[in-house]
């Protein structure tokens, strides 16, 4: 069943964060799942990242998945912008080797909504299948791609 909408939006905080982020992007693409991929640092580069919120739910978006490393800082700046669901992602680097970004994400001011996968590969894989459920919860061409994803991991 080809999902031509992007309805998952995935951002990472850097370049080198998409070599462990291939083989969630491989699922996507073999399950035909629209996503809009961007490389977008909270700490470099602020200001295209809020122009970037301010806009992502114009395009149809229905979730986020913000993967970022170490502070972490990528899901709650997300947050603080839009009103879709945010799935953080925590990514191995640092001196904690992932935890900072868990503790980062888990420890996110009242107000803003997250929701944390964990750390690195699986993460993002969980990801994934929790942005399928949420976006089935409204439209129900969604839970037959959800059934084929979790039998993956069976």
């Amino acid at each position: 069943m080809k999902i031509p909408k992007k309805e998952i939006a995935v951002v990472a905080g850097s370049k080198s964060d998409l070599e462990t982020l291939k083989e969630g992007f491989d699922l996507l693409n073999e399950l035909n799942i629209g996503y809009d991929l961007q490389v977008i640092s909270a700490h470099r580069h602020p200001e295209k990242l809020r122009e970037y919120c301010l806009n992502v739910e114009k395009q149809g978006v229905g979730v986020i998945i913000a993967c970022a490393g170490m502070a972490a800082a990528l899901p709650g700046f997300i947050a603080s912008y839009v009103n879709i669901p945010v799935i953080g992602v925590a990514l191995k680097g640092g001196m904690l080797d992932g935890l900072d970004a868990v503790f980062s994400m888990v420890s996110i001011p009242k107000g803003l909504g997250i929701a944390c996968a964990g750390i690195g590969k699986p993460a993002f894989l969980n990801s994934i299948i929790l942005a399928v459920e949420i976006l089935a919860l409204k439209d129900k061409k969604y839970c037959p791609v959800l059934r084929v994803l979790k039998l993956k991991f069976k």
